[in-house]
């Protein structure tokens, strides 16, 4: 009697173990690892993303470049699995920010489009004799523009809703190329594409800016009048005083690394917070996107490497609904997280081949910033196969300087910015060094023109 029990108890121990393995199975198979999936975009004739945002975790806005003949605004229901054409234009699109649900505005090269019916409909807002390189808008009357045209630029505000324009700022070869307004007094302006940025500040609605530092943003959020972030270079900054002084958070950077910074980041509350921006090197020209995170207001930021079906470059927009609900685009796709992204959030990773950075060195180029040409020296202490390659923001390789079998020696590489069909425009590249297959160390360059 009590064999008989034993082996019943058995039986439906290895029913329930049977059930529970099934289930295993079935959710593993129809939700892979990884936090993030794909997403695409329809048929744009090969515009660009200029700007992403959603109003909650189901609609989502995206407005592009000019692809074909047109620019384009698109809408999503379902988080973004599915995009929808609903607006083109022949200008391309700028920004695009929504104040509430139903309310939101997008800015083109002569235009505002204003959408009142969650963006089925959208009504243009003409501007006379300006444009904007970027738009804040604050509620549905109050709308600011920064414009960096020399003769005609500089910062304009509407308070009814496009009605009259009212020029706040003009500063010639100066004019702003971005703005940020926390509230109808307090904002930033800036312009990122002097060679000497200087970031201004106005407390009294535009009518007077003052210099806060020598520095600019890519993007900015304050959580309050005193506390906020902005992105900039390879940093994040803090401030606790409303701009005057700001504190450098310091990204993850070194081993797989090969650019770090931050495009775009999406505040959940002052601790949370997301960023996109910079690139991952795998080895045989896999460069792969990262995604940034931090859980205590920029102290400690930690990122990860989405194993997606697509590398992209680097991603350029990002935004979380929630702590859990995200989107992170590049120019023409992205991903989706349901569950905050990756388990894993990673810190700096440092090069633990203590063989490879006591044997070989690579120095800063010199002249730098440079045009059109610089000298790359780099050492050698044992002899090994090496690779030096130059690549673009992106992570698309641009040369390859060196690729050969040397022996122990200081070495010194020439590299030019119109050695190509095309000279490399203005802009940040890197250089790497390899020993074998072992990546030695990462630096950044700037052509200058």
């Amino acid at each position: 009697m009590e064999k008989n029990k034993f082996i019943n108890k058995i039986s439906s121990l290895l029913f329930y173990i049977s059930i529970l393995t099934f289930i295993i199975a079935f959710n593993f198979a129809h939700n892979p690892p990884g936090g993030w999936y794909q997403q695409s975009l329809p048929n744009i004739n090969g515009a660009s993303i200029r700007d992403m945002t959603f109003t909650d975790s189901l609609n989502g806005y995206i407005v592009t470049s000019i692809g074909g003949s047109n620019s384009y605004i698109l809408k999503t229901t379902n988080g973004g699995d599915n995009w929808d054409l609903k607006f083109t234009h022949n200008q391309p699109f700028v920004k695009v920010q929504f104040i509430n649900a139903n309310t939101g505005f997008t800015n083109a090269f002569t235009k505002i489009f204003k959408t009142t019916n969650a963006g089925e409909n959208w009504n243009a807002i003409n501007l006379p004799q300006i444009f904007g390189d970027d738009m804040s808008v604050l509620n549905e009357d109050t709308v600011w523009l920064a414009m960096s045209e020399g003769f005609t630029g500089g910062v304009f505000r509407t308070t009814n809703g496009g009605l009259n324009w009212i020029q706040q700022y003009s500063a010639g070869s100066q004019n702003p190329d971005k703005i940020y307004m926390f509230n109808p007094r307090i904002g930033f302006i800036v312009r990122n594409t002097s060679g000497a940025p200087n970031l201004r500040k106005t407390t009294n609605g535009g009518f007077n800016w003052f210099n806060v530092l020598n520095e600019g943003f890519v993007d900015m959020y304050f959580i309050d009048s005193l506390k906020g972030w902005r992105a900039y270079g390879n940093n994040m900054y803090l401030t606790t005083n409303g701009g005057s002084n700001w504190v450098v958070q310091i990204l993850p950077s070194g081993g797989i690394i090969l650019s770090t910074g931050i495009n775009e980041f999406s505040n959940i509350n002052s601790d949370t917070i997301f960023g996109a921006g910079g690139i991952a090197f795998y080895g045989s020209g896999q460069f792969r996107s990262i995604i940034y995170k931090t859980f205590n207001g920029g102290k400690n930021w930690f990122y990860q490497v989405p194993d997606t079906a697509i590398h992209s470059g680097t991603y350029q927009h990002i935004q979380f609904s929630d702590r859990l609900k995200g989107w992170a685009y590049w120019v023409s796709g992205g991903i989706h997280t349901l569950s905050g992204g990756d388990t894993a959030w990673l810190t700096n990773i440092k090069n633990t081949n203590t063989q490879i950075a006591d044997n070989f060195i690579l120095h800063q180029n010199y002249p730098n910033p440079f045009n059109p040409l610089t000298k790359i020296k780099y050492e050698l202490k044992t002899p090994g196969f090496i690779k030096l390659n130059v690549y673009n923001i992106n992570g698309k390789e641009v040369k390859t300087i060196v690729n050969e079998k040397q022996n122990t020696g200081v070495y010194e590489a020439d590299f030019s910015a119109t050695e190509y069909g095309s000279s490399l425009s203005s802009g940040v590249y890197f250089y790497s060094l390899f020993a074998g297959e072992e990546l030695v160390d990462t630096k950044k360059m700037i052509v200058l023109k």
